[in-house]
């Protein structure tokens, strides 16, 4: 059986992760509070990010700034698209 949360981003019941997908208490509060399907808009959010201002994960720096988009985006009511973002033509 699922576990299941009050999701902070989609403010509804909802699936809840299977594992604590960051390190520290960041990490546990998305745990805790935030469902798959937020988790999965934040990854494609992320990836946008890391590709418009060619961030490296490696790079404690973009590792920090991309923390405090991720807190920004699930818990803080959104962030800002990169300056010039144009989404891709489907």
């Amino acid at each position: 059986m699922p576990r299941t949360v009050h999701c902070e981003y989609e403010k509804q019941q909802t699936d809840g992760l299977d594992f604590v997908p960051w390190p520290g208490e960041l990490g546990k509060r998305v745990y805790a509070g935030i469902g798959k399907n937020a988790w999965a808009a934040w990854l494609a959010h992320q990836t946008m990010l890391i590709n418009e201002n060619r961030l490296s994960p490696m790079d404690p720096k973009h590792r920090a700034f991309l923390e405090q988009e991720m807190e920004k985006f699930l818990f803080g009511g959104g962030t800002e698209k990169p300056a010039g973002y144009v989404p891709p033509a489907e």
